[in-house]
């Protein structure tokens, strides 16, 4: 059972933060009644998930992150693919430095394999409180661990 991260069509990497974000994804899937199996954390350009949107889910816009979920019964598996260029577009817009919109959407990620929905308000009400939930639960050193290059 492994957490893999992983780039595509960029850079980006989350040199030394690896470990201790996949401790905090572990521990908050476990808080949601799940062990970990395979996850795949890939990050990479808009251009990247803008044809993965296109292609799989029909879809003609820029998105944060895409989820493909395999999780089977209490294990959580699956990839989350992560565009590295909106979630800095968005950590801008929203006044939040980078690496915690980047938690944001890795643990929104793992909400979605753990069975929540965004499609409607309520249900966008609700990944919102679990991703407010899990990122004030992060070690208060997780932060000083993602260094990105």
């Amino acid at each position: 059972m492994a957490i893999r991260f992983q780039s595509e069509d960029t850079t980006f990497d989350i040199r030394g933060g690896k470990r201790a974000v996949g401790a905090w994804m572990r521990a908050s899937a476990a808080e949601e009644g799940f062990s970990v199996g395979e996850v795949a954390v890939v990050f990479c350009s808009d251009a990247y998930l803008l044809e993965m949107n296109r292609r799989y889910l029909e879809h003609d816009y820029y998105t944060d992150i895409i989820t493909f979920d395999y999780t089977a019964g209490s294990v959580l598996s699956g990839d989350l693919f992560i565009s590295v260029d909106t979630v800095r577009a968005n950590a801008e817009e929203y006044g939040v430095m980078f690496h915690v919109e980047l938690l944001r959407v890795i643990i929104h990620g793992i909400m979605h394999l753990a069975g929540y929905k965004d499609k409607s308000d309520e249900e966008a009400r609700t990944m919102r409180e679990r991703e407010d939930h899990y990122l004030a639960k992060r070690p208060d050193d997780l932060l000083t661990h993602v260094k990105h290059t």
